[in-house]
């Protein structure tokens, strides 16, 4: 293997002035007293030569080979130098015996002329037999040297005999081997070691080095994420990685000898276009990690958020309406690694066929004439697999590129991978003609709202690249990512993976983790219309404008040619346009309030979509990621369902406030027991309000408490309980009622290490607070350990006991460098009178940050409010923060005047958390 050509080389690194000029120091100061100077010259050629790489790196930021084969050539240079440098003037040797020889080899990425900037050097010593004396002498001293340039050094020194022997023992060694690139020095030995490894290494370990391979790839994959859509993709090791088209290559050079990737065509293994693909792919993924390198100053290959925008902004991305520069450059990653991704599959396929030597189709077809097969709509199923029974099959007819995956989902068939190149390569033929026909659209409908398993049909579909093309909407959001902490997954991949979720929630197996929608799903009139909506809900992010008043446009447009009628097209339309209502109501308005839900049904209007809306809902926050999904929304959803329900059922006969206060009181009696005496003895402590916003399952918490404290006399009783069914602990305080309660409780919580997630406040008849709060980690676990609750039952009594100086003690606690700070959110402030007949509602978005309901709700104490209820969301990097409050006199805040100023103190109190009003105070 040879490096390939450098331009203008002598810009890099010019080996023989470097050379001459350390000859010159030698002859004047001598080997052992020049040795200093001759370091400082390599450092100078190095640093020369890398500043020249970076300077035609930004020049072409896209330039990955080109930059990759000039860090290897400078090491190159250097390496030669300084091998010359140690034979000649500090270890020369007349008259060298036989073993006194040695060949410097280039092993791995470094072998493969493919190096970051901050690349380890790997190199291996080979010597004809066990090294001498002057050999290991020669070989420290040039490990000395590139030591103290700063190099990672991956460095072995072997004889020939231990060379063979130990590639065949360890998989490692032989993978570094195959990508063997000599230096310099010996040229016999080089050779002979080639000769050797390909005679004694290679043969009969092909099939044990391929399974090998692809398990490492499994493994590491595993280790990774095992999606090529993580919001931090590890360029080297990622899945759809640079390391993904290594191991191509080394299979294939292990195979059939290739010497650069571009044999692999010459092979059969890829053709031309596939492999045009492999090249514009390795070198988008190199250009980004030399640059990842760069902006890291160290061997960095993780693109993490805080590098994305600086990466994006050095390869040249710029902002678009509705699309910014660092989501653009995100989708372009998303889409090489998907590229990467199908490479893969079409070269296992191939090794496929030669295992079986014979072309796979051609074997489908023999097993059909022998009777061991069946045709589907003219395709071959055998094994668990369908193929296109001849090579033209999707050009004489590209409605089959649609029947294909109608036929894998109905059947439960894996479509065959020769047959998937085929797909990909004619997924054009997809043109507005098969768009229109409702054949097409039929088939693609039995897909969507399949009934096996239509997740992996429609990834298998979107990885052909039939999806984009049959429905251009989705193409457009293809690898798109939305840059924030809150989505994990591209908005391609978000989408199938809800699709999949729905399907299986159809089939009963999520029955667990979601008994409501499970039970809704079979009273549904229009199953399909829910798949639609599903697809479409997000499939105009990235257009600008509102993505849901967009998407239903989308779907004004698009559900006629999919075949629904003009009714459920309007529902697909109203689902889009409405699919974060839900949530919005659930997990930011007090769902005790019944103005929240007469809003609510307003909007809804009818049974139907109710149902319709919260199994969507339910998906689409499921499918946003892992750890997204929890308890305490379960609960808030099941719980605006219920009161929703129940007032389109019953419309304006709804039960009266007094009949389910009664109801609730006696559903509690009986959650008490042997305590049920508690719901009539303490019936004049607690108005219907309390009654109506608490769960049963609290209230029965609650009283306990109270009459505790109540015998006691205690002026004060905290209680932090572990409560697994919103999967939160619960922290009731229970005290005289004073202003600033709020916020001194919430400081204590933040001391403790907690995170505040909902929070109700309440004032009983005789003037005690009964404030229920519910606390998690800040992973978003409970505290369940007996030393964590009691830790926040302590740091709650030294608060509100005035034992700790709460401003000071927020202020020193050290912040944690948060990646929330990669995306900075405008503070917003809004304020709705209409929201609530009794209060006024304040919502507040802001970069979630430790502290912050602390400081809200103390600008709100000082600002004269008295806070009903609190309700906390988080988005990833977004805090939503929304407060029913009312003034002293317990009335709505209507005087624009004062509402300005309040806007003032809370934007005040979110800029006293930025990370530079902290350092300051500090």
């Amino acid at each position: 293997m040879t490096l390939p050509k450098v331009p203008r080389q002598r810009k890099i690194v010019d080996r023989r002035a470097l050379a001459s000029a350390i000859d010159a120091v030698v002859a004047d100061k001598g080997a052992d007293k020049g040795r200093q100077a001759v370091v400082e010259l390599l450092r100078a050629a190095l640093a020369d030569g890398r500043a020249e790489l970076q300077r035609r790196l930004l020049k072409r930021p896209g330039a990955g080979h080109e930059h990759a084969h000039g860090q290897a050539f400078l090491i190159d240079q250097l390496i030669r130098v300084i091998h010359d440098h140690v034979i000649l003037h500090i270890y020369p040797a007349a008259n060298r015996s036989s073993g006194e020889r040695i060949a410097l080899v280039a092993v791995g990425g470094y072998g493969r002329g493919e190096m970051a900037p901050y690349s380890d050097v790997d190199l291996a010593f080979i010597t004809p037999g066990k090294p001498t004396s002057w050999c290991e002498q020669v070989i420290e001293a040039i490990l000395y040297y590139l030591w103290d340039l700063g190099l990672t050094v991956g460095h072995s020194s072997r004889s020939l005999d231990e060379m063979v022997r130990m590639a065949k023992e360890d998989l490692t060694i032989r993978t570094a081997l195959l990508e063997a690139r000599f230096l310099w020095g010996d040229q016999a030995i080089n050779a002979e070691a080639g000769r050797r490894y390909r005679a004694e290494v290679v043969p009969g370990s092909q099939a044990t080095f391929v399974q090998e391979k692809l398990e490492e790839r499994n493994a590491r994959h595993r280790r990774m994420g095992d999606s090529r859509y993580v919001v931090e993709p590890n360029v080297k090791d990622g899945k759809g990685g640079l390391r993904d088209l290594q191991t191509l290559y080394w299979i294939g050079k292990y195979l059939y000898r290739v010497g650069s990737a571009a044999e692999l065509v010459e092979k059969g293994l890829f053709t031309q276009a596939e492999y045009r693909t492999f090249r514009r792919a390795e070198g988008f993924l190199l250009a980004v990690r030399a640059h990842l390198h760069t902006i890291a100053r160290r061997g960095e290959d993780r693109l993490t958020f805080d590098l994305q925008r600086e990466v994006a902004a050095r390869m040249n991305y710029a902002d678009r309406p509705g699309k910014s520069a660092v989501e653009r450059f995100m989708q372009m990653y998303f889409l090489q690694a998907r590229h990467v991704g199908h490479l893969t599959g079409v070269f296992l396929a191939h090794l496929e066929d030669e295992t079986t030597k014979r072309g796979v189709l051609a074997g489908f077809v023999d097993t059909v004439r022998k009777g061991r097969a069946r045709t589907v709509d003219g395709f071959v199923v055998h094994g668990g697999q369908i193929a296109a029974p001849s090579d033209d099959w999707f050009r004489q007819d590209p409605l089959r590129l649609i029947g294909i995956f109608a036929i894998a989902e109905r059947e439960g068939l894996e479509i065959h991978p020769n047959t998937m190149r085929m797909a990909r390569r004619d997924a054009s033929r997809i043109t507005v003609d098969v768009r229109r026909d409702p054949r097409a659209n039929a088939l693609f409908m039995e897909v969507l709202a399949g009934r096996n398993d239509p997740e992996s049909v429609l990834r298998w579909m979107n990885e052909a690249g039939v999806f984009g093309r049959f429905v251009p909407d989705f193409g457009k959001v293809n690898a798109q990512m939305q840059w924030d902490m809150y989505h994990h997954y591209t908005v391609d991949e978000h989408t199938i993976r809800a699709i999949g979720l729905l399907s299986q929630i159809e089939r009963g197996t999520l029955a667990g983790d979601h008994p409501l929608a499970t039970d809704i799903i079979p009273r549904l009139a229009h199953r399909r219309v829910l798949y639609v909506a599903t697809l479409l809900h997000d499939i105009a992010k990235g257009r600008g404008g509102d993505h849901s008043v967009l998407g239903a446009e989308v779907a004004q447009r698009l559900c006629p040619r999919l075949g629904l009628d003009e009714e459920e097209t309007e529902l697909v339309a109203w689902l889009v346009r409405y699919h974060l209502l839900m949530s919005a109501t659930a997990f930011k308005r007090d769902l005790s309030d019944h103005k929240t839900i007469i809003d609510f049904v307003g909007e809804v209007q009818s049974l139907e979509r109710l149902r319709l809306l919260t199994v969507l809902t339910i998906v689409d926050i499921r499918a946003v990621g892992p750890g997204i999904w929890n308890s305490w929304k379960r609960q808030l959803l099941s719980d605006l369902y219920e009161a929703a329900q129940e007032r389109l059922r019953l419309g304006h006969k709804t039960h009266g406030r007094a009949e389910r206060v009664a109801a609730k009181k006696e559903r509690v009696t009986d959650l008490l027991g042997d305590r049920g005496h508690l719901v009539a003895e303490l019936d004049d402590r607690f108005d219907d309000t309390y009654w109506i916003a608490e769960p049963e399952d609290v209230i029965a918490l609650n009283l306990p408490q109270y009459a505790e404290a109540r015998d006691s006399q205690s002026p004060l009783s905290i209680k932090a309980t572990y409560y697994p069914e919103f999967g939160a602990t619960l922290v009731t305080v229970i005290g005289a009622d004073h202003p600033g309660l709020f916020f001194r409780i919430a400081g204590a919580i933040n001391l403790a290490g907690g995170n505040i997630i909902d929070a109700r406040i309440h004032t009983n008849r005789v003037g005690k607070a009964v404030d229920n709060f519910l606390v998690q980690d800040p992973l978003g676990k409970p505290f369940s350990e007996a030393q964590q609750l009691a830790r926040l039952e302590r740091s709650i009594e030294d608060a509100l006991a005035d034992r700790i100086d709460m401003v000071p003690s927020l202020a020193r606690r050290p912040l944690k460098a948060m990646r929330a700070e990669n995306f900075p959110v405008r503070p917003r402030v809004s304020f709705d009178n209409a929201a609530s007949n009794r209060f006024t509602v304040v919502e507040v978005m802001a970069t979630d940050r430790p502290a912050l309901l602390n400081r809200l709700t103390r600008a709100m104490f000082e600002q004269s409010l008295l806070i009903n209820s609190a309700h906390i969301a988080q988005y990833g990097e977004r805090a939503v923060d929304t407060f029913y409050v009312t003034d002293l006199l317990g009335t709505k805040i209507h005087s624009e005047a004062r509402l300005e100023k309040l806007e003032a103190a809370l934007l005040a109190a979110i800029a006293a958390g930025e990370p530079q009003a902290a350092e300051a105070a500090a």
